[in-house]
């Protein structure tokens, strides 16, 4: 009976020391194990992926899809986005007709219970859409750069928050608490946009750029959209349209006219000449500004580049925005790709 009960209090210590094996002090390989465990999540555009990494901390694994610097309207997917498509729990897209392709390949190869949640056409309803130069009403779809309108952006973190914790409720007040932080942020970046547009007069707040993704932004700030250089099939405009603007230029006194930093423009470039009117080439609608990593990659960053732009190049003060630091809420740890 004594050598029953010391074999019985050995297999008790192995069994006690393979548990502690498990749980104490786990090996590398484990450590990457449980981080797999945490929502698998991609992205599409790098403002959105920003946004999400704002939300999602270190709590989500985050993988983005499309290239900062491509033409997110025409993009096409590489075959290796299916693999990471049938991997993930969520995948977030604008949607409004911006990213089609990748939406096609994510409904083929999605695994069950995972979902496309498309932030943009959740954010606003139908009756809010803008048609215009370069997404006409007769196209069918909307104008889609929500995220350049800071009220939107805050809609789409809250959609993240709501869509990660729904996903992960064990985690869902680290997500309320960055989404709390990201809003506060989106307050003081709004008061400094307003501030600084109130220093130019309101007949100089006038936006002629390569591509029109700044309608909702516009509408809510008071600037007033001239046109948009880029036509509804992603070509140059003809030679009438060109002389139509240039003629809309001289009469409306338009202070400059802004070009991509993606996409060079020389229309825009001989607008600005006939006209003598600054042509400015370095806004960003999808590009996040800086180095992946910086507190300028960020969407906060994209705002406060392409506002202190346009700020500046129509004549007026831009120190309330410079004094504003875009930053991340928790650090970003998504993958962009490049």
């Amino acid at each position: 009976m004594a050598s029953k009960l010391r074999d019985l209090k050995w297999l008790l210590v192995v069994t006690a020391i393979g548990l502690a094996g498990c749980g104490g002090n786990p090996e590398p390989g484990a450590v990457a194990e449980r981080s797999d465990a945490r929502l698998q999540v991609a992205t599409t555009v790098a403002p959105l992926t920003s946004i999400v990494a704002n939300i999602g901390g270190d709590r989500v694994k985050i993988t983005g899809i499309v290239p900062e610097g491509v033409n997110s309207h025409t993009f096409e997917p590489k075959p290796s986005a299916a693999e990471l498509l049938s991997s993930v729990d969520v995948l977030f897209v604008n949607g409004l007709g911006l990213e089609e392709p990748t939406k096609q390949l994510a409904e083929e190869n999605l695994r069950d219970g995972a979902e496309t949640v498309e932030l943009g056409t959740r954010s606003i309803p139908e009756s809010e859409y803008v048609y215009d130069f370069s997404f006409p009403r007769e196209g069918g779809k909307p104008n889609p750069h929500l995220w350049t309108d800071p009220r939107y952006a805050r809609k789409y973190a809250r959609i993240v928050r709501d869509e990660l914790s729904g996903r992960d409720p064990d985690n869902a007040r680290y997500y309320a608490a960055n989404f709390d932080r990201f809003s506060a942020m989106i307050d003081q970046l709004d008061s400094s946009m307003r501030a600084s547009f109130a220093t130019i007069p309101p007949d100089k707040r006038k936006l002629l750029t390569y591509h029109d993704a700044y309608a909702y932004f516009g509408r809510n700030y008071g600037w007033e959209i001239v046109g948009a250089i880029q036509v509804s099939d992603f070509e140059d405009p003809s030679p009438k349209e060109v002389a139509r603007l240039i003629d809309q230029v001289r009469s409306e006194d338009v202070a400059a006219v802004f070009g991509s930093e993606v996409f060079p423009s020389p229309v825009l470039e001989q607008i600005g000449k006939e006209t003598g009117v600054r042509y400015v080439d370095v806004l960003r609608d999808d590009d996040l500004p800086g180095e992946v990593g910086d507190e300028r990659h960020s969407w906060a960053g994209l705002m406060h580049f392409d506002y202190v732009t346009m700020t500046e190049a129509v004549g007026g003060d831009a120190s309330a925005l410079k004094a504003f630091k875009p930053r991340n809420v928790v650090p970003d740890r998504a993958e962009y790709p490049q």
